[in-house]
């Protein structure tokens, strides 16, 4: 495996075949151990990405033996995330834990039909000149919130979530990660969230309208010092493919997988595989935010992989967001629009990337520009071979020409791999079930 120097770091080698354990062990800075390791106690490594930022993030690795819990059902899941009020915590989930178990029915509200709803509000007879309203809209909307109320965990201050061995996640769950400093996911399979009652918008996407979804795999909403690691995030069950389409339009039940948004900050996303999603990852959500979002949303994306996602991987607005030694894979078959979104103000630094495309796959369209703000994206290889992702964006679409130089440098970077080795020693070791 090659190891780049990056600004003082010591470096260096080893091959694949030693394992992912090994090779997580020597990035995180935990010396080898007898026996089992136990996940819970493990911290982000000093200089690993934004996460390790001021004073890092440690989750709940000090937890004492009364506040560490094994999980099975979602209850108890958001039962030991509540008990013990500010004390560090270790939850540990043991299965697939389904949040939505009973069906989507168990949330409908008295009296709300869906087909009663789409003869309501067919733009035959509603028009796309207002916004839905009335009987059928008010019983979608109590019933979206007892969905809310069912799905939503929140998660605390100074708690590690870790999933047990191979196999073991959350189903349908929306983590919210808001408001809160220091926390740690680590070996999940995280089911996006599936929206049981999307709404009709008749105004939306020029007058045409569209269904509109809420619910997303994990939020980070103005939080710090957050590391997300080793985990799977995935629609799974419910692709976008076995949706149908209602108006003319696809009944869309996703949001995103993973959004940092609302002043977030510090944030560290490494080793996870990101798969078969469209709003795949927003850093920023708004134009209008800089209030709260400047100089903040800093956040490192290392060693992922993307796989069969649409968009958003991410879209940046504000952030310093680092991004290097991750891996995108665009199939042919796949509804592609772009890979990372340049928006308000943001400040990308994207490097030392791999992009394995599909033939007659546009390389242009790996950037989008929104807004105007420059970008780095040096060293970054699209099918083995060394690429200028802005001279070819700006080559290939004129209209939307991209400036070079994000305005900073990032120093927090633990590694960087040659981008050459990139998709053998990302698909070998990302996601959930890697860590042993």
């Amino acid at each position: 495996m090659n190891a780049l120097i990056w600004h003082g770091h010591a470096t260096r080698r080893a091959a694949v075949l030693i394992g992912c354990t090994a090779l997580v062990l020597g990035l995180t800075g935990t010396g080898a151990e007898a026996g089992p390791r136990d996940l819970g106690r493990q911290v982000l490594a000093p200089g690993d990405g934004w996460g390790s930022a001021g004073a890092g993030t440690t989750g709940g690795s000090a937890a004492d033996a009364e506040h560490v819990h094994t999980v099975t059902t979602w209850a108890e899941f958001r039962q030991a995330l509540a008990d013990g009020g500010s004390a560090p915590k270790v939850i540990k989930v043991k299965g697939m834990i389904d949040a939505v178990s009973e069906g989507c029915d168990a949330f409908a509200a008295d009296g709300y039909d869906f087909q009663r709803y789409l003869a309501d509000y067919d733009p035959a007879v509603w028009g796309h000149d207002n916004p839905v309203s009335g009987e059928q809209e008010e019983l979608r909307a109590a019933s979206a919130a007892r969905q809310d109320q069912a799905i939503k965990a929140n998660v605390p201050a100074d708690t590690t979530i870790v999933g047990v061995g191979k196999g073991s996640g959350i189903l349908g769950g929306s983590l919210q990660i808001k408001g809160v400093d220091n926390v740690i996911l680590r070996n999940l399979t995280i089911e996006a969230p599936v929206d049981c009652f999307p709404q009709w918008d008749p105004t939306d996407d020029n007058k045409t309208g569209a269904w509109n979804s809420e619910y997303d795999g994990v939020v980070v909403y103005g939080s710090t010092h957050v590391w997300i690691d080793h985990n799977t995030l995935t629609d799974g069950r419910y692709a976008d493919s076995t949706l149908p389409s209602y108006f003319g339009k696809v009944y869309q039940q996703h949001d995103g997988l993973l959004d940092v948004v609302r002043g977030a900050n510090h944030v560290t996303v490494s080793w996870n595989s990101f798969a078969d999603h469209d709003k795949t990852m927003l850093i920023g959500n708004s134009d209008s935010a800089g209030s709260t979002d400047t100089d903040k949303l800093k956040v490192t994306l290392h060693h992922n992989r993307f796989e069969g996602i649409v968009e958003r991987a991410p879209r940046v607005r504000f952030g310093q967001v680092d991004s290097y030694n991750n891996h995108f894979v665009v199939t042919g078959d796949q509804n592609y629009a772009y890979v990372f979104g340049i928006g308000a103000s943001s400040q990308l630094y994207a490097t030392h990337n791999a992009l394995s495309l599909a033939p007659g796959v546009s390389v242009g369209k790996a950037l989008k520009k929104w807004n105007e703000a420059p970008l780095t994206a040096e060293n970054n290889y699209v099918n083995g071979k060394l690429t200028d992702l802005i001279a070819v964006h700006n080559a290939e679409i004129p209209g939307e020409t991209l400036r070079s130089g994000a305005g900073w440098t990032p120093t927090l970077r633990t590694r960087v791999d040659n981008p050459k080795a990139v998709p053998g020693i990302v698909d070998h070791c990302a996601g959930a079930g890697r860590l042993r």
